[in-house]
């Protein structure tokens, strides 16, 4: 059930059609957008169509002028210059709700909910609905549960959104925008958080859309997904637009090409044979209280242990037990001695480094500049006593910024400012300032580009190279299968199997990571 509003103009009936083909002319038009900030052009001229019944992607690296673009259409800031047209009429937004009004809608990247309010709550944030003059919240947590089943999210209408699991956070902002029949739905990176069966269920979400004639502006980094679903493309680079493609004539490697302006070397390093250097990380019975039971595994040197699962399988909560950010039991020992972990600064201390998979929210103080976010996990290394080394602060941000080629236009701008690509390169350099043993890395690539993908993966090569181990947890069956040695595949909180070699492969990682231990062709069940 969705609650439908009737849009009309000037008597016009604005409503899609059901038929589920697509208008002649198009539902919007933007020609020769452009965005400025003070004396820095961050969009230029850019011109598209967007028809009714079809999907249409804009790609383009970090900083191309993705989100700027979208910000303009759904009508969170106005353009410099260029206009736009809804159903042949010209449209000047001044706020998202007059966007909305005329049926374009945009589904965030960023989660943009109330903590302390229930799912339900926030679905129904600003349009209650109410019956004989008082809110009636039992037909909105009835519709929001049969909006949220659709999206295959089984969370209660009634759970606090402080208390839901990221990925469900984001399935709770998509059923929001798709309470309303609108005409045009922006979704910007939608399945950054999401995994499997989770993004399966959006992407038929999305086909279903355009089945009814609605018109879908998708963003994402996942080029297969753009490439399963865009029916064009269109392509920015440097705030510039560098042209519109149907869909079905672009490879991935096209697409990559056009977005970073230069034929891009493999994505994946060359790796060497299975290492067989001692163990830097051995965990026995680890045990998270309603999350993880009895988890025992090892890290060697020169390893990239890889963790695959789906969501809600604990791979995040086991390392958070491990490193002292919430409490878990188990035997820790690292370079064979044993070690206690009560908090992250002794699991900083004893040689352990984690990128936690929300940068956002929990690697980064947004707000503050670059110097401080560096150095905060080190901070006797320059900060002895009371006093501040803010020369030596300064000096080290400037070695971090070539050699993690993070790019910034100056070195005084806050973390927020930079783009996700740079944000995560600038969370990485501040974990490998503490010089830990092994690395572990949340969710390495969630929501950056191709060439700053090819960039982490690099980066993380590099760290097994001196002699370091590192476990990336992903829910990227593809990036672990590209970048590990080794993958551990959890299910219902445990170890549910071991993949090595050719049996790194995406049918065996679905299947361990949904199916109980299966012996044979390979696979190894885990260690209970």
């Amino acid at each position: 059930m969705s609650i439908a509003i009737d849009i009309e103009r000037n008597g016009e009936d604005m409503s899609p059609p059901d038929n589920g083909h697509a208008f002649d002319a198009p539902f919007l038009r933007a020609e020769n957008l452009s965005k400025q900030y003070g004396s820095v052009t961050v969009l230029s001229e850019v011109t598209l169509d967007i028809l009714a019944g079809e999907i249409h992607a804009i790609i383009g690296e970090n900083g191309a002028g993705k989100s700027t673009l979208m910000r303009l259409l759904s009508g969170y800031a106005a353009p410099t210059s260029g206009t736009i047209t809804v159903g042949g009429r010209p449209v000047r937004f001044s706020t998202p709700h007059q966007a909305q009004d005329a049926g374009i809608v945009l589904v965030h990247q960023e989660i943009l909910l109330a903590d302390g309010l229930t799912v339900a709550e926030n679905l129904f944030l600003g349009r209650e609905l109410s019956r004989n003059g008082i809110v009636d919240d039992r037909a909105m947590r009835r519709i929001a549960a049969e909006k949220l089943a659709e999206l295959g999210c089984d969370i209660s209408p009634n759970a606090l959104v402080r208390n839901v699991a990221l990925a469900d956070r984001q399935l709770v902002q998509i059923a929001r925008a798709l309470l309303d029949d609108y005409r045009l739905v922006i979704f910007d990176e939608p399945t950054a958080v999401l995994t499997g069966d989770e993004v399966e269920r959006l992407l038929d979400i999305i086909l279903r859309l355009k089945g009814r004639g609605i018109a879908v502006l998708y963003i994402s980094h996942r080029l297969d997904e753009v490439q399963r679903l865009a029916d064009k493309v269109t392509v920015l680079r440097d705030g510039k637009m560098v042209g519109t493609h149907p869909g079905h004539t672009l490879s991935q490697m096209d697409m990559a090409h056009l977005m970073v302006g230069r034929e891009l070397s493999a994505l994946y390093p060359s790796r060497n044979s299975y290492p067989n250097g001692e163990p830097i990380l051995a965990v026995h019975g680890a045990t998270v209280p309603g999350f993880v039971e009895n988890v025992s595994f090892a890290a060697h040197k020169g390893e990239i242990l890889g963790f695959a699962g789906m969501i809600g399988a604990g791979r995040t909560e086991l390392f958070e037990g491990i490193t002292g950010l919430r409490p878990a039991t188990a035997q820790i020992e690292l370079k064979g001695k044993p070690i206690q972990i009560h908090n992250p600064r002794e699991a900083i201390d004893a040689g352990i480094g984690y990128l936690t998979e929300d940068r956002k929210r929990k690697g980064l103080l947004l707000q503050e500049r670059l110097a401080p976010n560096l150095t905060l996990s080190a901070l006797e290394k320059f900060h002895p006593g009371t006093l501040m080394n803010r020369q030596r602060e300064v000096g080290i941000l400037e070695q971090a910024v070539g050699q993690y080629d993070i790019r910034l236009k100056s070195l005084s701008v806050k973390a927020g400012q930079l783009s996700g690509g740079n944000q995560q390169k600038l969370l990485l350099a501040k974990v490998l300032l503490t010089d830990p043993s092994i690395v572990i890395i949340d969710e390495p690539t969630r929501g950056i580009d191709i060439a700053n993908k090819a960039q982490i993966y690099a980066f993380i090569q590099g760290l097994v190279a001196e002699g370091k181990a590192c476990i990336v947890i992903s829910s990227e069956m593809q990036e672990l299968i590209g970048i590990c040695d080794r993958i551990l595949v959890m299910r219902g909180g445990r170890i549910n199997g071991e993949l090595a070699g050719e049996n790194m492969t995406e049918k065996n990682i679905a299947l361990l990571a949904t199916s109980d231990a299966i012996a044979g062709n390979g696979i190894q069940g885990g260690t209970e």
